[in-house]
């Protein structure tokens, strides 16, 4: 698929997923050089992605540095969190209305997860941020809605770096993940919207309090 795409989109993706995901590259700056020869592309797309990054809001060029990653405020990890409860909260009432609530998908995702979390790996959390990713992802794709997934995956860069910062402040959040993403799950087989949504407004609520904390 990323062969079909262009210089500029391949380096976005580069970035925004590989790079700006990850909680060390908080504070950094980028070289837009090294990006280029690990992406396969020349200078030119990758500055066009970096301003697309900067458009919105992941990277700040800065005159004569290049492009300098900012810490997320405590506001901003605030905001995010309401932003996905709003969301994910949206999805699961229209998916409940529906009648097709993803839950064996979730279940999937979740049971990696718990695999991972057995694990006690420092090295996996990566994975387990991504599958923490999925399996919200599935509930948001679940509405049916192509402006709601897309919205909700452009958030993709902000979620790991945070979610990765949340694993590595306690070191039994993925016990806890696991446990309350089953609440989530089970929450939606029992077809109650209500549970639901005091489930998901729970999960995000402790990452919340824990990123506030770090």
């Amino acid at each position: 698929m990323h062969d079909q795409l262009s210089g500029r989109d391949r380096a976005y993706l580069y970035v925004r997923d590989q790079i700006l995901s990850s909680p060390a590259a908080t504070g950094t700056f980028l070289n837009e050089q090294d990006l280029a020869t690990a992406i396969g592309v020349s200078r030119t797309p990758v500055r066009e992605a970096l301003l697309l990054l900067q458009a919105e809001g992941l990277v700040e060029m800065v005159p004569k540095r290049g492009a300098h990653v900012p810490p997320m405020s405590g506001r901003q990890i605030a905001e995010l969190m309401s932003l996905r409860g709003v969301l994910e909260q949206h999805a699961a009432t229209t998916a409940l209305q529906s009648g097709a609530t993803p839950t064996a998908a979730m279940r999937i995702a979740l049971n990696e997860q718990q695999r991972l979390s057995d694990m006690h790996a420092t090295e996996s959390a990566k994975e387990f941020i991504d599958l923490d990713g999925k399996f919200h992802q599935i509930l948001i794709d679940s509405a049916g809605s192509e402006l709601l997934s897309r919205t909700y995956a452009g958030l993709r860069a902000r979620q790991l770096r945070v979610g990765l910062t949340a694993l590595f402040s306690d070191e039994d959040r993925q016990r806890s993940v696991c446990d309350e993403h089953e609440l989530i799950v089970a929450a939606l087989d029992a077809g109650d919207e209500k549970l639901v949504h005091k489930a998901i407004e729970d999960h995000l609520e402790v990452t919340l309090q824990i990123l506030l904390r770090a």
